[in-house]
C-alpha cells in the first residue's frame, strides 16, 4: 500500500462529495434539523487565509459530527460583497466592482472547496446579487411603512478621501480606519432605521441566550438603558433640559455641561465668549465620541450664559464640554461635583464650586424618563457599490418608495466610479438612471445606498430558500430550518448581531417570522495571530494562504485538524508552523494503522475505546475540539502499543471524521464502515481496578486501587502513593522509590 498521499485522497474524496451532491440539504427529511452557518465572509483580493479557516472549521466540524448522529444538517455559505474596498479598486484600476467581485468569489469558492468543507452549494448566495439585493429592498420598504425607516439631518462622520459617512466605530483617532485621512463633521440629511423601538425588548432578552458572556454584556452596554428624570433649568434664551439618573442630587448641581452640539449654544453664548466656544466646538466635534468619553483630560468653555437651578433658585453657569454626548439623553447634564467623579473633576479644574448634598427635594422638578445609549442606525452610505435605496423624491423633495413591483432598484453601469463633487455617490452622474416614473409622475432616485450591515441582516433566512422568486424567504421552509441552531464568527461582537436581532423582532411583529430571535447558540472564536503573535494583514507581509499550507504537501487535513487543536475555540493563538508538522505525523499514524499494521481480531482496549468516544463526544458537544483531538492522540498511541482491532479502527475513523474528514472516508472505506457516530456502553466505561502495596522504609502504609492502564506507568502511581495520608505522614521527604511492576509493589525511602 502507498504511503499517506493527502493531496490524492483529498482530490478524490471532493470529487465524489461533488459529484454525489453529498451536502445537499432536504427539507422533506423526515430527521431532526441542524441549521449551522459561519458570519459570512467579505471575498477580498487576498482570498481566504488561515484566520478564516479556524472560523469555517469550526462550522464544518459540527456540521459533519450531527450528520454522522443522524441529523438533517443544513450548513450553507455566502458572501458579504457590498463595500468601499471593491468600490475603492474600482477607483484605482478601473475595473467595475461587480468584476473584481465575481473574480474574488470564485477564488474563495475554489478554495473553500479545497478545504473539503461540507457546504450545501445550492444554496450560496451573493449580496451583490440582483437576486438577493432585490429583497434587502423589500426589507427596506417594510421597514419604512411602519415608520422605521425614516430621515432627519444630523451632523456625520465624513470621510473626505472616500467621500462617504462614517460609523463612529469607523473613526479612529480623527481619521478613516480605512484610508487613513483626517475626518470631518458634516450636517446631512440622512436615512436612519429606528432600532431604538426595539431597545427594552433587545435589552431583557439578552440574558436568554445561549451567547458567550462577554458578547452578552457587550450588547447590554451597547444599548445602555438609563433610568432618571428630566428636568427643565431656565435661562435668558430659553429652557435647557437635562437628563439625570439622580434627580433627588438636584440641590448639589452647580452647574450645567451641553454637548458641543447642542442646538441652544448659539444663542447662550455672549459677545465675549463667542470666539473661544466655536473654536472649542470645531475641535470638539472632530473627535470621536469614544474618544471623547475615553479621555482622562477635562476639557470645557464657558458660554457666559447662567441657568436657574429651580430647586435652589441660584444662578449657575453653563459650560460646553466634549465629554457631554449629544445622542445620550438631551445632551445636556446637571452636574453635581459633590456626587459625581467626572463632574468633580471638571469644577476642580476650572475653579467651580462644589455644594455637599444635605437635602433631597421634597417635589419631584423633572419627569421620569429612560433613555439609551444606542442611536437609531444610519443606513445612508454615499457610494456606489451598495444596495440602491429604494426611494425617489418628487419635485418638491418629497420621499416616496419605489413600487415593490419595481424591485429590485438596479445598480447602473457607469464609467467612472468617483463620487461627485457635492458628495454624491457615483450613481448621482447615472442621468438615465437617476429618472423613474411613480403614479404618472417623474422623480429623481435616491443616490444613497444602504449600509452593508443591512445585507447581512436577513441572510441567515434566505439560506432556507435561497432562490426564491416570490418571498425574502418562504414561509414554510423558514418554518422548517430557523432560527438559526449555531452561529460562529470572530467579529462583529455587536453591531451586527444587535442588528439581525431588531429585523428578527420587527418581522415577527409583522407575522413573517414565528421566532423572535434568530441565533439559538453563539460561538465566537478568536483570532490566528502571525508566528510572532502579531495580528495578521497584508500590509505586514505576515499572512499565510491556507492553500499553500495544503499545497506544501500538508493537505486540508493537516490544516483543519491543526486549527482546531490549536487552543481553545475561543482564545487568540499564534501559527505555529512545527505544530503543523506534529498534527500530519498524527494523521500519517492514523493511516498506518489502518492500511500498513497488521489488525488484531479483538479490541484489547474496550475500557480506553469506550472512553474516548464518550471523551470526544462531550468535548465536540461543548466546543472543547483542542482536548477532542488531544483524546484521539492518546488513543492512538495506545492502539500503537497493544495493537489495533477493526472495532478500535473503525471508531478511530469515525470519531476523526469530523476533522479530517478525506483521511476518515478513506479510512472507513478500507474497512468497509459506515460512518455513523459510535456510542459508548457505560458498563465499559468502569475501570477495572489492581492493588499495588505500598512500603515507605520496607514497612505496609496503604493499599492503592490503580487502574490497569496506569499500571505501567511509575510516575503516575507514585503520585497517587504520595497523594496518600498515611503515606505522606512516613515519608514527608521521599528521597527515593523503587517500583516493581510485576509484584506491583512500590517501596519508597524516606
Amino acid at each position: 500500500m502507498n504511503r499517506y498521499n493527502p493531496l490524492a485522497i483529498e482530490s478524490k474524496w471532493q470529487k465524489i462529495w461533488e459529484d454525489s451532491e453529498a451536502f445537499k440539504a432536504d427539507e422533506a427529511s423526515d430527521k431532526p434539523k441542524k441549521f449551522l452557518a459561519e458570519m459570512f465572509p467579505y471575498p477580498s483580493g487576498a482570498g481566504l487565509h488561515v484566520g478564516h479557516v479556524r472560523n469555517f472549521t469550526i462550522v464544518d466540524v459540527l456540521a459533519r459530527y450531527y450528520a454522522q448522529k443522524g441529523f438533517n444538517v443544513l450548513r450553507p455559505f455566502g458572501y458579504d460583497t457590498f463595500g468601499l474596498p471593491a468600490e475603492n479598486y474600482a477607483i484605482k484600476t478601473g475595473v467595475s466592482p461587480k468584476v473584481a467581485t465575481d473574480t474574488n468569489v470564485k477564488n474563495f469558492r475554489n478554495q473553500l472547496k479545497k478545504l473539503g468543507y461540507a457546504i450545501d452549494w445550492s444554496r450560496e448566495i451573493n449580496t451583490s446579487s440582483p437576486e438577493y439585493y432585490k429583497w434587502t429592498q423589500w426589507c427596506f420598504l417594510q421597514l419604512y411603512k411602519k415608520g422605521l425607516a425614516y430621515q432627519k439631518e444630523s451632523y456625520q462622520w465624513w470621510c473626505p478621501v472616500d467621500q462617504t459617512v462614517l460609523a463612529n466605530e469607523q473613526v479612529e483617532n480623527g481619521h478613516c480606519w480605512r484610508c487613513g485621512s483626517e475626518v470631518e463633521k458634516k450636517k446631512m440629511k440622512q436615512w436612519f432605521f429606528k432600532i431604538t423601538a426595539y431597545a427594552d425588548e433587545l435589552l431583557e432578552c439578552v440574558d436568554e441566550l445561549d451567547w458567550p458572556e462577554k458578547i452578552k454584556v457587550m450588547q447590554k452596554n451597547w444599548i445602555g438603558r438609563s433610568e432618571g428624570a428630566e428636568i427643565d433649568f431656565e435661562t435668558d434664551a430659553g429652557k435647557i433640559t437635562v437628563f439625570t439618573t439622580r434627580p433627588d442630587t438636584i440641590y448639589g448641581a452647580t452647574f450645567l455641561v451641553l454637548a458641543p452640539e447642542h442646538p441652544l449654544i448659539r444663542e447662550l453664548t455672549t459677545e465675549n465668549t463667542k470666539e473661544a466656544v466655536e473654536e472649542y466646538c470645531r475641535a470638539a466635534i472632530k473627535k470621536s465620541e469614544i474618544e471623547r468619553q475615553e479621555s482622562k483630560e477635562k476639557t470645557g468653555v464657558f458660554t457666559g450664559a447662567y441657568a436657574v437651578n429651580p430647586a435652589t433658585k441660584e444662578k449657575i453657569p453653563v459650560w460646553v464640554a466634549d465629554y457631554v454626548l449629544m445622542g445620550y439623553g438631551t445632551g445636556a447634564i446637571m452636574a453635581v461635583p459633590a456626587g459625581d467623579e467626572r463632574d468633580r473633576e471638571f469644577a476642580e479644574k476650572f475653579d467651580l464650586p462644589v455644594v455637599e448634598i444635605t437635602k433631597t427635594p421634597e417635589k419631584p422638578f423633572g419627569t421620569p424618563k429612560t433613555t439609551y445609549r444606542m442611536r437609531d442606525w444610519l443606513i445612508s452610505r454615499q457610494r456606489y457599490w451598495g444596495c440602491p435605496i429604494p426611494i425617489a423624491y418628487d419635485k418638491d423633495g418629497n420621499p416616496h418608495p419605489i413600487p415593490e413591483d419595481q424591485l429590485p432598484v438596479m445598480i447602473p453601469e457607469v464609467d467612472d466610479f468617483k463620487p461627485d463633487n457635492s458628495g454624491h455617490s457615483a450613481l448621482a452622474k447615472a442621468t438615465d438612471w437617476l429618472k423613474v416614473e411613480i403614479d404618472g409622475e417623474e422623480m429623481t432616485r435616491e443616490t444613497d445606498t444602504l449600509d452593508g450591515y443591512a445585507c447581512s441582516s436577513w441572510y441567515l433566512w434566505r439560506y432556507a430558500s435561497p432562490h426564491d422568486a416570490a418571498h425574502a424567504w418562504h414561509p414554510e421552509a423558514v418554518k422548517y430550518w430557523e432560527p438559526l441552531d449555531v452561529y460562529c464568527g470572530g467579529d462583529h461582537a455587536v453591531a451586527h448581531l444587535l442588528y439581525i436581532r431588531f429585523w428578527c423582532k420587527f418581522f415577527a411583529d409583522e407575522g413573517k417570522l414565528p421566532f423572535r430571535e434568530p441565533i439559538v447558540k453563539l460561538l465566537y472564536n478568536g483570532y490566528i495571530n502571525a508566528p510572532d503573535g502579531k495580528k495578521m494583514s497584508k500590509s505586514k507581509g505576515n499572512v499565510i494562504d491556507p492553500l499553500d499550507v495544503i499545497n506544501d504537501g500538508y493537505g486540508a487535513d493537516t490544516l483543519r485538524t491543526y486549527e482546531m487543536f490549536i487552543g481553545p475555540y475561543d482564545q487568540d493563538a499564534a501559527w505555529n508552523p512545527r505544530s503543523v508538522g506534529g498534527v500530519y505525523r498524527f494523521l500519517n499514524r492514523c493511516w498506518t494503522l489502518v492500511f500498513e499494521k497488521e489488525i488484531e481480531k479483538k479490541s484489547k482496549n474496550l475500557n480506553l475505546l469506550h472512553k474516548t468516544i464518550k471523551k470526544v463526544t462531550e468535548d465536540i458537544e461543548r466546543a472543547a475540539f483542542n482536548t477532542a483531538i488531544s483524546t484521539l492522540m492518546e488513543f492512538v498511541n495506545e492502539l500503537y502499543k497493544t495493537g489495533a482491532s477493526e472495532e478500535d479502527l473503525v471508531t478511530l475513523a469515525k470519531l476523526l471524521k469530523p476533522f479530517a474528514p478525506h483521511l476518515a472516508s478513506e479510512m472507513l472505506e478500507q474497512l468497509r464502515a459506515d460512518d455513523a457516530w459510535p456510542t459508548y456502553d457505560e458498563e465499559q466505561l468502569v475501570e477495572e481496578l489492581v492493588e499495588v502495596v505500598v512500603q515507605v522504609n520496607g514497612k505496609l502504609r496503604a493499599k492503592l486501587a490503580v487502574p490497569v492502564e496506569d499500571l505501567e506507568d511509575e510516575e503516575k502511581v507514585t503520585e497517587m502513593a504520595l497523594s496518600d495520608g498515611n503515606v505522606r505522614k512516613f515519608a514527608a521527604e521521599p528521597k527515593k522509590t523503587i517500583y516493581v511492576k510485576k509484584a506491583k509493589l512500590l517501596n519508597i525511602v524516606a
